[in-house]
């Protein structure tokens, strides 16, 4: 199991990135944050994740959306919103 990631300014990631990249092949994770906000990940690569092309991708979502068509009605809850 991995440690928790460690948040790491952009400014201190870009000057230590040799070093960081040495730890990430240890295993370690990163948040790597600007003005205190995440905004990316820095985390070991695996060559046996899974990749899913961008036709598997959209193929999930019509999944998604055929399981729950008829359920809700967007133009209601759009409507309900502008109500404030």
């Amino acid at each position: 199991m991995r440690d928790k990631s460690e948040s790491i300014g952009s400014f201190q990631a870009k000057t230590h990135l040799s070093r960081l990249l040495d730890n990430v092949m240890k295993g370690k994770d990163y948040i790597i944050t600007k003005r205190g906000k995440p905004v990316a990940r820095l985390t070991p690569y695996r060559a046996n994740e899974q990749n899913l092309s961008a036709r598997a991708v959209v193929d999930q979502f019509d999944l998604i959306r055929n399981s729950i068509k008829g359920k809700v009605n967007i133009k209601e809850y759009i409507k309900e919103g502008r109500k404030y």
